[in-house]
């Protein structure tokens, strides 16, 4: 009896050291490798004030602006919701999202963070000369904090903000009433 234990455990150790043997060989040898599956790059566009108020004119659509940026939790919070609302509104309303994050951020921070959201909506990176003189040109009731949510109507006129998370609901009941019945109008 330990006789058959020890040649099935010399058998055992053989196959052993020829599977390492034969692993150490190939990694000599260059592996060829399938190239990873590259994921689309999040394009971000920098904007100045000038094409910032260019950028917020409807064109025939409501039109949806977000105003947040990496380093603010709750505009991080209020994103996947953000996500799914555009996706249930695609095609019926225009909807872009505007970072106030550094400049340098632009090929770095900002599109990873929308990347892991799976954001598909226009992003801008705003880099204004005066942002207390801008701020009431987007908004007359804006003070500046984050997120901030504003919808236009088609030509123009503000039909619903908010500064803080937005309210789902809230938001739904207001696209809706630009646009038709919800989500059944798709």
């Amino acid at each position: 009896m330990c006789r058959v234990r020890f040649q099935t455990l010399g058998g055992i150790l053989g196959v052993i050291a020829f599977s390492c043997a034969f692993a150490f060989a190939q990694t000599k040898r260059p592996l060829r490798q399938k190239p990873l599956a590259q994921t689309p790059a999040i394009s971000v566009t920098q904007l100045d004030d000038a094409g910032l108020l260019k950028t917020l004119k409807p064109n025939a659509k409501p039109l949806l602006v977000n105003f947040w940026a990496t380093w603010c939790d709750p505009c991080r919070e209020e994103f996947p919701d953000l996500v799914k609302l555009d996706a249930e509104y695609k095609n019926r309303i225009d909807f872009i999202t505007v970072t106030l994050d550094e400049p340098k951020d632009i090929k770095t921070t900002v599109p990873k963070f929308l990347s892991e959201m799976k954001a598909t909506m226009p992003a801008y990176l705003l880099v204004s000369a005066d942002e207390s003189e801008l701020i009431p040109k987007i908004a007359k009731d804006w003070t500046g904090g984050m997120p901030f949510t504003v919808l236009y109507g088609p030509s123009g006129e503000i039909a619903y903000f908010r500064q803080g998370k937005v309210q789902m609901d809230v938001l739904k009941t207001e696209l809706d009433k630009l646009v038709g019945t919800g989500s059944a109008a798709k």
